[in-house]
């Protein structure tokens, strides 16, 4: 058992060593200015740098577009395969698993090709007007629908997780025998015990979506992780202090979201 415990902390090390390591010299290359010594100057610079705060706006704003679809087209779904087709199961975890084994590359290209569709006489139609309004700069719903294929299996992994954990149509049958309607069980009696996957769906994406360069980049469009390729060809110090910034923020959110579905799932116990 001693043996056993000295295997797992040299490998827990190793792993800390892996990752650590490469963040210790990234933050040391955006303190040490030569001639200068020691200086935080590069993570002063971040807020008041052009692009920032509105390539960050933007970034959110996907996020938050992108969770609300992925929850409100998997949930239904999921929860809808339990009840009534258990036997797709596979079907649809292979489908979901698709945009792992498609290089972004490709799906890309695909995208472009489809935004390229509508020649001149469809310019007044109602498909041709909506492709171009999902290529808003503003606010690109493209990159929207992008990202939720890209979370897809993401999200079924956590809400799969989630769903196994718990027995559904106990739940619903149970609700239902109150005299609530089906879409009210769903809220009241399976939403509240799926807050752990939920969590864990929605903070996958989100990490999805603020680290995503390539689709938003080859689409022309400048959310936060291309904005800090841009500031990088002039400033690389300060775009290597923006990604250590979104770094350590993504890791205190998954760790935040570890913690509180730990405490949810003591809480059920209890």
């Amino acid at each position: 058992m001693a043996r056993l415990n000295l295997w797992r902390w040299a490998v827990l090390a190793c792993a800390g060593l892996y990752f650590l390591v490469p963040l210790a010299a990234s933050v040391l290359f955006t303190v040490d200015v030569s001639g200068q010594g020691i200086t935080f100057d590069a993570y002063r610079q971040i807020v008041s740098t052009p692009g920032f705060g509105s390539s960050l706006l933007l970034s959110l704003e996907l996020a938050a577009a992108t969770i609300a679809l992925v929850l409100l087209l998997m949930v239904p779904a999921m929860v809808a395969l339990r009840l009534g087709a258990p036997r797709l199961r596979p079907v649809v975890e292979v489908l979901c698993s698709l945009p792992l084994v498609v290089p972004p590359i490709a799906f890309v290209a695909g995208i472009a090709t489809v935004l390229k569709w509508g020649p001149e006489y469809l310019s007044r139609t109602p498909f041709f007007q909506t492709l171009l309004a999902i290529q808003n700069p503003d606010f690109p719903f493209v990159l929207v629908l992008a990202y939720v294929v890209m979370a897809l299996p993401f999200a079924y992994r956590a809400l799969d997780a989630g769903l196994r954990a718990m027995d559904v149509r106990t739940l619903v049958e149970a609700a239902r025998s109150c005299g609530a309607s089906l879409p009210w069980a769903l809220v009241r009696a399976v939403l509240p015990n799926l807050r752990g996957a939920l969590l864990n769906a929605s903070f996958l994406t989100l990490a999805l979506v603020l680290g995503e360069f390539t689709v938003a980049q080859l689409l022309g469009f400048t959310p936060f992780a291309v904005w800090i390729y841009s500031v990088g060809g002039s400033q690389a110090q300060l775009s290597v202090a923006v990604s250590v910034l979104s770094l350590l923020v993504t890791w205190a959110l998954l760790l935040s979201l570890s913690v509180f579905g730990g405490r949810t799932r003591t809480a059920a116990k209890g």
